[in-house]
């Protein structure tokens, strides 16, 4: 059966305007996402994760962002051509956003109750008394315990995980359809992300909605998705169901994130890494980008910009199998 997806990306190039001029900051990006199904988005700091997420709503900034092709196509609807006043509809009511830090994305001078309030009103036009009674109940929903008296605390009065949690209130005010998690579980220790990804699959089952998790931790990667998305550079050179990811990567990007995770049967003194960095944006690299990196790069690989093909079911990597069959970095 044909699957329909929730939300498309198709071919997305986005640019931003530096002291350079122009500079690609993702480039041809492909993916979909079905109607309550997970999506990972993995890579280094760097990649183009969050420009990927960001570029769904539009939430660059206007002045130095140039959407230079492709389609974002939300239920049969591209997000591109609408205007601001139709996408404000679309952000916080049928999309909403974890952002990467709790701390910076909420307002210190205003209380949660005012936080959580706003968009309960803008997109749901509930009363004040109504929207108070809605937002209770959603600190109640992430698990803030006395959500009564909490609901009238500053940001900067709660634990980290408490901010989080508010944070995902505010996301799943409106019941949105597609929940973009930005790094929802960075800087919170090891029980604490747990939790936060416990409740977000309770959340994703109660509300029905689909999520896309950005974050560089391919442990939350396997526990959560069940699909992936490698990034490096502004490409997608990587996608694959996530058991076929971890027992069969294609790309040697993928296997080297993959042996870099510590493994506690081995030598934890010496942990596995991928040398080298991801390249400046603005460095233009022939043939594989990541070629600079790769211990098994060709001349080929030099020279030749390598296509996204098919490698198995629902499989797709810009490396062939006989190049990363190696599994080395």
């Amino acid at each position: 059966m044909t699957r329909v997806p929730l939300l498309s990306v198709e071919n997305l190039t986005v640019q931003f305007r530096g002291d350079r001029g122009w500079v690609t900051a993702i480039e041809d990006v492909s993916f979909e996402i079905g109607a309550g199904e997970n999506l990972g988005i993995v890579g280094e700091s760097g990649s183009g994760k969050s420009v990927s997420a960001l570029s769904i709503l539009r939430l660059h900034g206007r002045a130095n962002t140039r959407y230079a092709s492709g389609a974002i196509r939300f239920g049969g609807r591209d997000l591109l051509s609408m205007s601001e006043r139709e996408l404000r509809k679309v952000r916080g009511g049928d999309i909403a956003m974890i952002f990467q830090d709790p701390m910076s994305s909420l307002n210190p001078v205003l209380t949660v109750a005012e936080q959580i309030i706003e968009p309960l009103q803008l997109h749901q036009g509930l009363s004040a008394a109504a929207a108070r009674r809605r937002a209770i109940e959603l600190l109640e929903m992430v698990r803030i315990a006395d959500a009564g008296r909490r609901i009238d605390e500053y940001p900067h009065r709660l634990s980290g995980g408490m901010r989080q949690r508010v944070m995902i209130a505010i996301a799943i005010a409106c019941q949105p359809k597609l929940l973009i998690a930005d790094e929802p579980t960075t800087a919170l220790d090891v029980t604490i992300q747990g939790q936060i990804l416990e409740l977000l699959r309770d959340l994703q089952r109660e509300i029905g909605m689909s999520v896309v998790l950005i974050t560089h931790d391919l442990g939350v990667i396997a526990e959560f998705a069940q699909r992936v998305l490698v990034m490096y550079a502004g490409r997608v050179i990587e996608q694959a169901p996530v058991a076929a990811l971890f027992d069969r990567p294609m790309h040697p990007y993928t296997d080297g994130l993959i042996d870099a995770v510590p493994k506690l049967e081995g030598d934890l003194h010496r942990l596995t890494t991928i040398p080298g960095n991801i390249p400046d944006l603005a460095t233009v690299i022939p043939g594989c980008r990541f070629n600079p990196r790769c211990r098994e790069a060709k001349d080929a690989c030099r020279r030749d910009p390598p296509a996204l093909l098919p490698v198995g079911p629902d499989h797709l990597s810009r490396c062939p199998p006989r190049a990363a069959a190696g599994g080395a970095v």
